[in-house]
């Protein structure tokens, strides 16, 4: 899994030009890992994929070097997928999911968008129920969490202010970008204490494109032109992210 890294690492050293930036595309789950499954059997894991392929497909446009956790349906560990992202000293990670909602009248209203950075308290009752489902998502090997402190690990890996704030701010930009573009509902930009996120030093989001238990919302991502207008808009976010961030550092 970490050949394209190396790859990269290995084309800096010997004087190649340096991309733009370096983004860290995350597709949830994979393999074994479906995630959630609509109500016409579509996995979270396949959407999650398409739309994160396409998402890269438009970075590389602007310039960027791209790397997916997974190019494939794969299984990788949790702990992998920021692992990578350090590895190649990445700029950014952003990782692609699709919600759930657990009842039949839930799944029956429920839509829209939310985006999540690493928090050690979630900002409300649905946040911690979207990160406690996420976080069951671990393959066997990965590490469990100290039962007697679940969030201790997640609150060391947040190097400091810095890095929480650059997490903050790149969720706002795909978050704002992603309602704008696609007319979805507002959920908001929230905080959570998401495992995927935890041990990533650089800014990091995880992002709901959508309710997959939504039928009609499901069968619109299952659409190419819409998942094209997922991806534009959330390489939009990033772009506007790095112009943020290259304004702040002059």
């Amino acid at each position: 899994m970490l050949a394209p890294a190396a790859a990269l690492l290995l084309a800096l050293a010997a004087g190649a030009a340096p991309p733009a930036f370096v983004a860290v595309i995350d597709p949830g789950h994979g393999g074994v890992q479906e995630g959630a499954i609509s109500p016409r059997g579509v996995r979270e894991s396949d959407l999650a994929l398409e739309i994160a392929r396409r998402v890269a497909a438009r970075l590389r446009k602007m310039g960027a070097k791209v790397i997916l956790t997974r190019t494939g349906d794969i299984a990788v560990p949790m702990a992998n997928r920021a692992a990578i992202a350090n590895a190649i000293r990445a700029d950014l990670f952003v990782s692609i999911h699709l919600n759930s909602m657990p009842t039949v009248e839930a799944r029956r209203v429920t839509t829209g968008v939310e985006t999540y950075f690493l928090s050690a308290d979630a900002t409300d009752t649905h946040a911690s129920a979207v990160a406690a489902r996420e976080n069951a998502d671990r393959l066997a090997g990965d590490p469990e969490p100290d039962p007697n402190d679940p969030v201790g690990a997640i609150l060391s890996s947040l190097e400091d202010a810095a890095s929480l704030e650059g997490s903050s701010r790149l969720a706002y930009a795909v978050h704002d970008r992603l309602v704008s573009s696609t007319g979805a509902l507002d959920r908001g930009v929230k905080q959570a204490p998401f495992y995927v996120l935890a041990g990533a030093r650089m800014p990091a989001v995880l992002v709901e494109v959508g309710f997959i238990s939504n039928e009609g919302e499901a069968e619109r991502l299952r659409a190419k032109d819409y998942q094209e207008k997922v991806a534009a808009a959330l390489a939009d976010g990033i772009a506007v992210f790095r112009k943020e961030t290259r304004a702040a550092r002059r």
